[in-house]
């Protein structure tokens, strides 16, 4: 799966999934536009894909802001001359009983995990249409399709992320652009990394595959769908989670 002369963009690239991503679409050839808040990592990154012989860049970006949105891409088309590929990582959590929920943390996760793929979409568009290619991954989860207590705002942001793929899939389709999500079951990351090993084991026992994912498999997905290879799949959420959801 050849990505070379594809120009991709990756938010919250500085770390977890969204750096494998990057890692592994710069494999595939693809010159990686990095998009997060700490500089420091995406710079680190960058190092890592240009030692591998690949080609990225560094935008500093806060997914919640709108204005940085505008800003980061008109400088990554400046830089790259084009964006074929986008890929809405970013997100947080802020987890809490509804009971018990602020607003304030409601709307970060709604602004960081959706409305943030929203405006990158509306601003990467352009350049997908004027060139008739285009790959939109959006990365939602697991729990966007079957809830978590304890996660109304993580799990509303993710399920409107599939919302939000299949209409887009209906709406660029003609132009040769294709929208697609990844939803990720349990991944070993940092994120993760500060859950107790008793809540790892009784989540393994969901997993008929018995093991939690790492982020290579989430990546190779994405990498997929931002291929040729995948240029009949569109509107499409594609379960990496080890059987964790099946149907």
């Amino acid at each position: 799966m050849s990505l070379s002369g594809r120009v991709a963009l990756v938010t919250g690239a500085s770390q977890g999934i969204g750096r494998t991503c990057a890692l592994r679409l710069a494999k595939a050839g693809a010159t990686v536009a990095l998009a997060a808040r700490n500089q420091e990592k995406l710079n680190e990154v960058a190092a890592e894909i240009a030692a591998a012989g690949g080609t990225a860049g560094v935008f500093p970006l806060d997914v919640a802001d709108e204005e940085q949105i505008k800003t980061a891409v008109k400088a990554v088309i400046a830089q790259f001359g084009k964006i074929d590929i986008l890929v809405n990582n970013a997100g947080v959590t802020r987890d809490q009983l509804v009971m018990r929920m602020k607003r304030a943390d409601w709307d970060v996760v709604l602004n960081t995990n959706l409305t943030s793929a929203y405006l990158c979409i509306q601003q990467v568009i352009g350049s997908m249409l004027k060139q008739r290619w285009g790959r939109i991954i959006n990365i939602t989860s697991v729990f966007g399709q079957m809830g978590q207590a304890g996660q109304a705002n993580y799990a509303s942001s993710k399920a409107g992320l599939i919302g939000l793929t299949m209409a887009m899939a209906r709406e660029v389709a003609s132009r040769n652009i294709t929208c697609n999500a990844v939803a990720p079951g349990f991944i070993e990351t940092s994120m993760t990394s500060t859950l107790s090993d008793e809540f790892k084991e009784n989540a393994v026992k969901m997993i008929p595959l018995g093991r939690v994912g790492t982020p290579e498999d989430v990546a190779h997905a994405v990498a997929f769908l931002a291929s040729d290879e995948a240029s009949y799949v569109t509107g499409h959420v594609l379960n990496v989670n080890g059987g964790m959801l099946m149907g």
